[in-house]
């Protein structure tokens, strides 16, 4: 069973420019050789790390599971057809490595998701005043850090199969589903964010996003004015979704992928009912927006062929 989120891998023609990018958008990174490896501050975990490619593409995602699970796994793989294949480069985490029905690579290991920072957001609301004598406005000009990866976002042009590989097969479970066939949002077994994967209809396989929590809708607005005073482009937001609740930002890399800041995500217990939801289209990407409705570009897949 997928218990955690690892880190995710893109190849892109230049690891450095990604490193760059990324340590502006408050990641700490280095380089090893022709890639580049990224965490969130003070995190014991890769994030993400960037192999260098002719196009840029989704290279590989990463899970974790118990060391009690992982032979059961693998059992159940080989079952259903699938097989494994050699880890894609040198130094590539161990554990088991398949690929899933776009045949992008997956990576099952043995691996816990590293703590977060405990932290409160104390909000003073009507007949609630939990922060008192206590300036609640940020000092200007703090550096916002990431907290963790959260979770990504992938193009298929069948989110119905992909959805029943990753379930099925991998034993992700699913929280909402948009109607129509649009899109997925899956969570790990145990308690867990309302998603870490989603599936996005498209015409074509591709990397959509992928999304780090930090403290408060505060960090979301400094942290996305700070990258755009930086030159890159704006994708979408500040907003709030209806499916997983988040507040977020859209921020454009350097290939025309989105990297998104949230927080305040909906969070299913393992010991909770949850039944999910088939939402109408119209509730499948945000409740409002500063930006009013998602541009065209949004649902684009930039994936270079």
């Amino acid at each position: 069973m997928i218990r955690s989120f690892q880190h995710y891998g893109l190849a892109v023609p230049d690891p450095g420019l990604g490193l760059a990018f990324y340590t502006d958008f408050g990641l700490e990174g280095r380089a090893e050789g022709n890639r580049a490896i990224l965490r969130c501050a003070g995190r014991d975990q890769d994030q993400i790390v960037l192999v260098e490619g002719k196009k840029k593409r989704f290279h590989h995602v990463s899970f974790g599971t118990r060391a009690d699970e992982i032979g059961a796994m693998q059992r159940r793989i080989e079952a259903s057809g699938v097989k494994l294949v050699d880890p894609p480069f040198v130094g590539a985490p161990d554990g088991l490595w398949l690929r899933d029905l776009d045949g992008h690579l997956v990576n099952i290991r043995i691996a816990e998701a590293t703590p977060v920072r405990t932290e409160r957001w104390d909000l003073n609301t009507p007949g609630h005043r939990p922060r008192v004598n206590a300036r609640g406005c940020p000092p200007r000009g703090v550096r916002v850090r990431p907290r963790r990866l959260g979770h990504m976002i992938l193009f298929t042009p069948n989110v119905e199969k992909q959805t029943a590989f990753y379930t099925n097969v991998l034993g992700m479970r699913i929280s909402d589903t948009v109607e129509g066939g649009i899109i997925a949002f899956m969570r790990c077994v145990g308690d867990s964010d309302h998603h870490v994967l989603a599936l996005l209809k498209s015409d074509r396989p591709g990397f959509h996003h992928a999304s780090f929590e930090v403290g408060s809708v505060d960090e979301i607005a400094m942290g996305a004015a700070a990258m755009l005073d930086k030159g890159y482009g704006h994708g979408w937001g500040l907003g709030r979704h209806v499916i997983g609740s988040n507040f977020y930002h859209y921020i454009r890399d350097p290939w025309n992928s989105l990297v998104e800041m949230f927080c305040d995500i909906d969070w299913i217990a393992a010991d909770q009912p949850w039944e999910p939801r088939a939402w109408a289209p119209e509730d499948s990407l945000y409740m409002w927006s500063v930006d009013g409705p998602a541009p065209e570009s949004f649902v684009t897949n930039y994936e270079e062929r």
